[in-house]
């Protein structure tokens, strides 16, 4: 799967819509993800109150959690005008799932993308 294909699924389910409330939406991002086993997932961010709200990168992860799967090949999030690099939380997450995808490219704007390596050089690691 290319980049561009990624880039056009996320940007396919990106439209954000009003929750509840006339601040909180969800729908402002889009991400997709193409799992180490060849299968795309998609999410889309939640903004709320008091910060419970989550990225689109975390329910994409999710997804692909549900199907058992916790490697990620590469990942993109993307609003309507122009992709996202991911969160210092979202790129925690994706190590905290499995420690190889330090290996994950993430694409960034300008058709270039990094590893999550590059872009968290120094990750939480859990005291024993």
């Amino acid at each position: 799967m290319t980049p561009e294909k990624l880039i056009q699924a996320a940007r396919k389910i990106v439209g954000q819509f009003e929750l509840s409330h006339a601040d909180f939406s969800a729908g402002k991002v889009g991400a997709a993800l193409l799992s180490a086993k060849g299968n795309m997932y998609t999410g889309i961010n939640i903004e709320l109150a008091c910060g419970i709200g989550f990225c689109a990168e975390h329910s994409a992860i999710a997804e692909m959690l549900k199907n058992r799967e916790t490697q990620i090949d590469m990942i993109v999030a993307t609003n309507n005008k122009s992709i996202i690099p991911p969160c210092g939380r979202c790129r925690e997450l994706m190590f905290q799932v499995n420690r190889n995808n330090m290996n994950t490219k993430i694409y960034l704007a300008g058709g270039h993308y990094m590893t999550l390596a590059e872009l968290l050089p120094n990750p939480w690691e859990p005291s024993l």
